[in-house]
């Protein structure tokens, strides 16, 4: 089994794609449906990566970046942001929270992939 990734959307659809382009590249993902789900499975579990929507019910991405870099054990985990927002004003807040990456979706899995593999390797 590959490196663990964590898989942050809203979207059932999303998780799915993900997840798919995840495990075809033989990484193992996880699935969470906003950043309060996402923050309950970070604390039971060790992932190599966070890849996380911006808009979401209950808590957005940005909001969740800055719950998991107050956590010491998560500090250094690469999060990227998977969003369809691209206003640099949002990018802004999203590197201040402590996000490593960002793509605008809809996402090309080659590109992906591309900087999964830049971030934690295969």
């Amino acid at each position: 089994m590959g490196k663990p990734v964590l898989c942050v959307d809203d979207s059932a659809s999303v998780r799915q794609m993900l997840s798919f382009t995840l495990e075809t590249a033989g990484y193992a993902p996880t699935t969470a449906e906003d950043g309060l789900d996402a923050l309950g499975k970070l604390a039971g579990g060790r992932f190599a990566l966070v890849i996380t929507d911006l808009n979401m019910p209950n808590m957005d991405g940005i909001t969740m970046i800055g719950r998991i870099r107050a956590m010491p054990e998560h500090a250094g985990m690469p999060i990227v942001m998977l969003t369809t927002e691209s206003d640099e004003a949002k990018k802004a807040a999203g590197r201040a929270a402590g996000a490593t990456g960002w793509i605008v979706k809809p996402f090309d899995q080659t590109r992906l992939l591309a900087v999964v593999n830049k971030l934690i390797g295969a």
